[in-house]
């Protein structure tokens, strides 16, 4: 229990609560039926894989490993992927002459060659930014296959399917796989516990991330970057005056976060996630999230739910809210199997052991019968806008955890305890209520800590 004074107002904004913003939220249809651009619906050729003296190891770890193995490899490295049956790092090569191969191997990484070059891959999405940047569209490198893996939604039709097709097709044979979605783009509206801003439009609705302290050292948190173009004022409640102001947001472009502070400068702000019923997760460090990695999600519209992160810097194109006919593009996105409904939007990646991964930005389908989501790595936001992760104004103890501190486990994790949210909404609950607890996978469920 924490032994720090609460903030002056009615409750704190609950990290990890999480709810809706009625504006330009993305959503990516999720990918039910496919297409490949070149014709043989098969991964890249490989000429070999060997194992070496790969080792086991936990998907925490994996970053690490893919970090040293980049340096190594250099030109010849071409992405990597956690393995979470076997739990090992699998590192594609392109190249390479073969002491540097051998040196890989010893690393302990299991070790995969083939065709196409990690410059080969990042040209290639940089011609579908200039070539297919339609609205309903999004791509992102999958390590798995080698490939640039690109979607359409059902409202990429005639002109615009034939755009997108021909630039997957001109990038040549094994490149890339054009996958056909039959939903659509749609903004998240409606939610849960909530934090909320009034608007000339009326009142919206978005969600808590992860608490950080600002440059100045002052409590602030991170949300979505949407959230903060909508609005520059929030509150915890629907009808109360304003608690938190925008510091700093980005959307669209290289990114979708903001950074809000606190009005009060004592606010206590703990650093930990709310997955309900009176449990937290500490949040002790950022951490860079990894192919292959199984994550949580929580969301007060659907609860705590797990999944894998199934792309890295993932660029999504979706009809632009201000200008109609227009396109906004997002990059730099981690992209997961992990479902989210409206009302999701903002709320936190993170993993089993405090590892605070990324901001929810969008996605697709139901938890009901599955979907895709977009979120935006903490990582870059801490970076851009010189916040580090845990409470501020005394809102834990130690050190805390920025952008260039990632290793620490446990570093800033706030000694706060979460309450919960404001009361101001008559459909507000709280912010685990109903939540899905995933059966344990390779690292298992995340740990709750007692009760607030």
């Amino acid at each position: 229990m924490s032994h720090q004074r609460k903030p002056r107002r009615k409750a704190v904004m609950a990290v990890g609560g999480v709810a809706a913003l009625g504006a330009a939220a993305l959503v990516l249809p999720h990918a039910s039926a496919s297409q490949d651009a070149t014709g043989d619906g098969r991964a890249p050729r490989t000429t070999g894989t060997g194992t070496g003296t790969a080792r086991t190891l936990r998907a925490s770890d994996a970053p690490d490993l893919d970090a040293r193995l980049r340096r190594l490899l250099g030109d010849a490295f071409a992405g990597s992927y956690y393995d979470s049956g076997r739990q090992r790092l699998v590192v594609n090569v392109a190249g390479g002459d073969g002491d540097v191969i051998g040196r890989a191997k010893k690393s302990g990484a299991v070790v995969r060659r083939v065709a196409n070059s990690a410059a080969e891959l990042g040209a290639a999405t940089r011609t579908l930014k200039a070539e297919a940047a339609v609205p309903g569209t999004s791509w992102a490198v999958d390590p798995r296959t080698g490939k640039v893996l690109v979607t359409a939604d059902s409202t990429v039709t005639g002109a615009r399917w034939d755009r997108i097709r021909s630039a997957v097709r001109g990038l040549g044979p094994g490149t890339a796989t054009l996958k056909r979605s039959p939903g659509t783009f749609r903004t998240l509206a409606s939610g849960g516990d909530a934090v909320f801003s009034q608007t000339r439009g009326g009142s919206v609705r978005c969600s808590l991330g992860f608490n950080v302290t600002a440059a100045d050292g002052g409590p602030a948190f991170l949300t979505a970057g949407h959230c903060g173009v909508a609005a520059e004022k929030w509150s915890d409640t629907e009808t109360g005056g304003p608690t938190a102001t925008v510091d700093r947001a980005t959307f669209p472009g290289e990114g979708d976060f903001s950074l809000v502070t606190y009005d009060d400068p004592g606010t206590r702000a703990p650093s930990e996630v709310d997955t309900g019923d009176g449990r937290t997760v500490p949040i002790g460090r950022a951490a860079e999230a990894t192919v292959g990695q199984a994550v949580f999600r929580m969301g007060s519209t659907t609860g705590l739910h797990d999944g894998r992160v199934t792309g890295l810097d993932a660029t999504v194109n979706f009809p632009s809210e201000t200008d109609p006919g227009g396109v906004d593009t997002v990059t730099g996105l981690i992209r997961t199997d992990v479902c989210a409904e409206p009302g999701d939007s903002g709320g936190p990646l993170f993993t089993r052991d405090g590892g605070a991964l990324g901001l929810t930005s969008g996605g697709s389908g139901d938890c009901a019968g599955g979907g895709e989501t977009f979120f935006q790595p903490v990582t870059t936001a801490l970076r851009a806008t010189g916040a580090t992760l845990g409470g501020g104004a005394g809102g834990g103890e130690g050190g805390q955890t920025g952008a260039d501190d990632q290793s620490g486990a446990g570093a800033g994790a706030g000694a706060g305890v979460g309450v919960g949210v404001g009361s101001g909404s008559a459909d507000e609950t709280g912010p685990g209520a109903g939540a899905h607890r995933p059966g344990a996978a390779d690292d298992g469920t995340p740990a709750p800590t007692g009760t607030r």
